[in-house]
């Protein structure tokens, strides 16, 4: 069998090869089509994430717009009305209470009994002071007679011994001019000299007996009615308590609160009952110890009684603060609504500043003055979570600082509930 064989080209000499080229055509289209694939893939991301989206109804959330303009500044506190001047009544001592005779919201005069108590000790000690007081006015009068006995027995002691000392002072006179003519001896009318002389003494004695006697029941006297006053001081402070056992209202006004029942035992102190005046009412007000820094006295309330509203000022302040809270005292500047009385409660908002051209936006929850805060903007019909800074607040409105614009639309909403997404779906 014969094979043909073909020959060999022979490879010149002296030259290349050439190099067999890719197609440029191919490469281009690879690269199209990896761009559509990118540009699909992300499509179709996108197209998914939003369709995750959490979806809110516009219908249960609140919405405010960034405002431009004034804002007043408000501090809001809730309390109560109260009397302007409250009597408390308390036990003077210590009693059983016998009777109740007026209750809460009946009107009283000063002179009406609102609690009768009875302590007999009180009766025993009342009728002990007044026998002793008795008793020191009965010496007194035993004391004025006896010093005057005395003084008067005294005074004819010495009217007496005068008589005599005025009789031998005659003797001697007598005694001399017989003495001079012989009649009588030296000796006796030196006897008689000597006893004028001596009577005079006694008398001079008897004189200064007589001013002692008048120094000493002066003293005694004095003495004795000290005794007597001191004894009827008792005797009237113990039927002061006797008469106090009859509790009396003191002024005229409604009785706001008797916490006591018969047969009770109360100690001194204890209070019986508090009267006020219903026609003069002042506003006590709890403020957040937060916000009570910013309330000065003078600075205008607007206090809500659920009747209506009434308009005061800030007249005083607590010092200290009390379980988170400051209390402020608001006195009116005209009558109080109908049906104002003590112990309503009501709201106040007392007129910090007024700030003007701010920005500034319903308060959100949990917001804090001063404070950074997120909320969700309301972009068409999706609502995006920004950051803004806050400012000096009010009651219902905040300062806007930087974070939105005039004409957004931010939820204000509690939306803890999305804390973890920044976009949501609005429908």
């Amino acid at each position: 069998m014969t094979h043909s064989v073909t020959p060999l080209r022979p490879i010149p000499t002296g030259t290349d090869v050439p190099r067999q080229k890719k197609p440029r055509k191919r490469k281009l289209q690879l690269l199209i089509g990896a761009a559509a694939l990118v540009v699909l893939g992300t499509t179709i991301a996108l197209a998914r994430s939003h369709s995750a989206l959490p979806t809110v109804d516009r219908a249960t959330i609140w919405t405010d717009t960034v405002k431009h303009g004034a804002m007043l500044r408000e501090v809001q506190g809730v309390g109560s009305l109260v009397p302007e001047q409250i009597r408390w009544l308390t036990a003077t001592t210590s009693a059983r209470v016998a009777d109740v005779r007026a209750r809460s919201g009946a009107a009283v005069e000063s002179s009406t009994v609102v609690v009768v108590l009875d302590n007999p000790d009180l009766v025993l000690q009342s009728l002990e002071a007044d026998r002793q007081k008795t008793a020191a006015e009965a010496e007194l009068v035993n004391l004025e007679a006896r010093l005057r006995n005395q003084h008067l027995a005294q005074e004819a002691s010495v009217v007496g011994l005068s008589a005599d000392a005025v009789e031998s002072s005659r003797r001697a006179e007598a005694d001399g001019e017989l003495s001079k003519r012989g009649y009588l001896s030296k000796l006796e009318m030196a006897q008689s000299q000597g006893r004028a002389e001596a009577l005079g003494g006694r008398v001079q004695l008897e004189m200064k007996r007589l001013g002692a006697i008048e120094r000493e029941a002066n003293a005694q006297l004095a003495s004795q009615k000290a005794q007597v006053e001191r004894l009827g001081s008792i005797a009237e402070f113990r039927r002061r308590q006797l008469d106090e056992l009859q509790v009396r209202a003191g002024v005229a006004g409604v009785l706001a609160d008797v916490p006591v029942q018969i047969g009770q035992w109360v100690t001194q102190g204890t209070v019986l009952g508090k009267v006020g005046q219903p026609e003069k009412l002042k506003a006590e007000l709890r403020v957040g110890e937060t916000q009570a820094k910013d309330v000065q006295v003078g600075q205008s309330v607007t206090v809500d009684t659920r009747n209506g509203i009434a308009s005061g000022r800030v007249t005083r302040m607590d010092g200290a603060v009390q379980g988170g809270t400051v209390k402020i005292d608001v006195g009116f500047d005209s009558a109080l609504p109908p049906g104002a009385r003590p112990d309503l409660s009501v709201d106040g908002r007392i007129e910090i500043e007024r700030l003007d051209d701010v920005l500034y936006i319903g308060r959100p929850p949990m917001a804090t003055p001063q404070g950074s805060v997120t909320a969700f903007k309301v972009v068409g019909d999706e609502a995006v979570r920004v950051p803004m800074l806050l400012g000096r607040s009010s009651v219902k409105t905040v300062e806007v600082v930087s974070g939105l614009r005039e004409g957004d639309s931010v939820i204000l909403s509690d939306m803890t509930a999305y804390a973890s997404v920044d976009r949501i779906k609005l429908k």
